[in-house]
């Protein structure tokens, strides 16, 4: 007998979830009590209705993770359960990780939040191939670390967003806010300057090993192969893990609920820290009207959230509520969803990992039901409930063809703009595959002789030719518009 899937995803949801606590009751933030049973219908309810596959959560009670499980699956095509220490990608919350490495800096005096980076270097910012397009604009000068941790300096959340793929300062540092990857990743050139070593090293030996995150990193590992979780698009369509090769501050965390668990609560406090330190990290750095929190330099202003004193901290967000001070972050990243939050009198809390595109769309009901949370500023985070999106349009139809492997050869080779931008494209077989930097690769199928589109994605690639054969570029083709990218060689 063949079981029908929703059944079996409940089958396995409930049964086959791991627990890491056997806490029969957790205490929300309005001094009501919830059944973890309880807590457990909730979450299979909505990954059932919002079609996530996969969701581990860690809820946090007067500073101690208190309940930790997983449910659904990390391989959703061998019907693999997600546990306690499935490694997933933790996206952005990487940010806040790598923040605790830079106060860590500060509490030994060796990095002043307040003294413009430059001072750090050994030559100028500029004279760094990432950083040459900043010659000519000096205001890189007044740039400091407290800026970077609160998204003040004036970035684009990345450079490949701009029209011209430059990076750009776009108002004057400090003066407002605009989340920013590109600041994150100059602080981590600014700390592993100043302390001669690779973030994964420092990560490892300062956050990592102290706090007994045995599966964690900042690359991949390994010891990941035995339990690991699959990413999943919007469709449910496989996207696979993210083999990170190369540590990146602002985005490549590894790591696990049980992992991640251990850091909120050492976040929470105050733990590898002084006091006076962790002080300033929730202190409140930069006040927020944006209407939303992307595009990020949107000019769209709102007075929505004064109610709660919106702001920005040191990597953290902030909101004021009748129960005190909350501070926050998000990871967001092709098939990974994440959050977390911690109300930081009574140290209650949780944090989400999702492997599913549309984990974002269960987080408003899921904070409400586990901690009595509705203040979170859903809106301004983008975290539109499942159940108010409009309808998922339809995938495009895309009919593979066969053409000349020399085609297809020509094809091959490099393309976009070093060193920010690598864009590799094999030949395998009947078709091409293609690597952004050191991200997985895909698989490019041929739809004619010069259009290619992925089976993981809405991704379409036109290549264009001179008349005498030679490959230029190419253009990627995005619902909304068309993004050129000139071949290197």
């Amino acid at each position: 007998m063949k079981l029908h899937r929703s059944i079996l995803f409940l089958i396995l949801a409930l049964a086959l979830a791991v627990h890491s606590s056997a806490q029969s009751d957790v205490k929300r933030l309005d001094g009501s009590s919830i059944a973890t049973t309880e807590i457990d219908k909730t979450v299979v309810r909505l990954m059932e209705s919002a079609a996530v596959t996969g969701v581990a959560i860690a809820v946090l009670d007067d500073g101690k993770i208190v309940y930790s499980k997983a449910y659904g699956f990390r391989d959703k095509e061998k019907n693999l359960p997600l546990t306690t220490d499935s490694v997933m990608s933790g996206a952005s919350l990487t940010k806040v990780a790598f923040a605790y490495i830079a106060m860590q800096l500060v509490d030994e005096g060796k990095l002043d939040l307040d003294k413009p980076i430059y001072h750090y270097l050994p030559k100028p910012l500029p004279e760094y191939l990432r950083y040459a397009d900043l010659a000519g604009d000096t205001r890189h000068k007044k740039i400091t670390a407290r800026m970077l941790l609160s998204h003040t300096a004036g970035f684009a959340n990345w450079r490949a967003f701009e029209d011209d793929h430059k990076l750009k300062i776009h108002f004057e540092p400090g003066s407002r806010y605009a989340y920013s990857g590109e600041g994150i990743d100059l602080l981590q050139l600014v700390v592993e300057t100043i302390t001669g070593k690779p973030i994964g090293e420092l990560m490892q030996d300062r956050l990592l090993t102290p706090l007994g995150m045995a599966r964690t990193s900042m690359t991949w590992q390994d010891r990941f192969e035995s339990d690991f979780a699959n990413g999943y698009d919007e469709y449910g369509r496989l996207l696979g893990p993210q083999k990170r090769a190369r540590a990146d501050a602002a985005g490549s965390l590894l790591t696990t609920i049980s992992d991640y668990g251990r850091f909120f609560e050492a976040v929470a406090n105050g733990r590898l820290l002084q006091s006076k330190t962790r002080e300033q990290i929730f202190a409140p750095q930069i006040r927020i009207t944006s209407k939303h929190q992307f595009p990020t330099l949107a000019d769209d202003h709102t007075n929505e959230n004064d109610a709660i004193k919106l702001s920005y901290g040191l990597a953290w967000g902030l909101f004021w509520t009748p129960y005190g001070k909350a501070f926050f972050k998000e990871g967001h990243d092709d098939g990974w969803r994440n959050y977390a939050v911690c109300f930081d009198n009574p140290k209650s809390g949780i944090v989400i990992l999702t492997n599913s595109g549309n984990g974002e769309g269960i987080f408003h009901y899921l904070l409400e039901t586990t901690l009595k949370d509705s203040f979170t500023p859903i809106e301004w985070e983008g975290y539109t409930p499942y159940d108010k999106l409009p309808p998922r349009p339809p995938l495009a139809k895309h009919t593979q063809v066969a053409i000349d492997p020399k085609i297809l050869q020509r094809y091959t080779g490099r393309y976009g703009e070093p060193p920010n931008l690598i864009i590799t494209i094999r030949q395998v077989g009947d078709h091409l595959t293609i690597q952004e930097n050191q991200e997985p690769v895909q698989n490019l199928f041929p739809e004619s002789e010069t259009t290619f589109f992925s089976k993981s994605n809405d991704d379409v690639m036109t290549f264009e030719s001179t008349k005498d054969g030679r490959v230029t570029r190419m253009i990627l083709d995005l619902s909304d518009r068309e993004i050129p990218i000139n071949r290197i060689e």
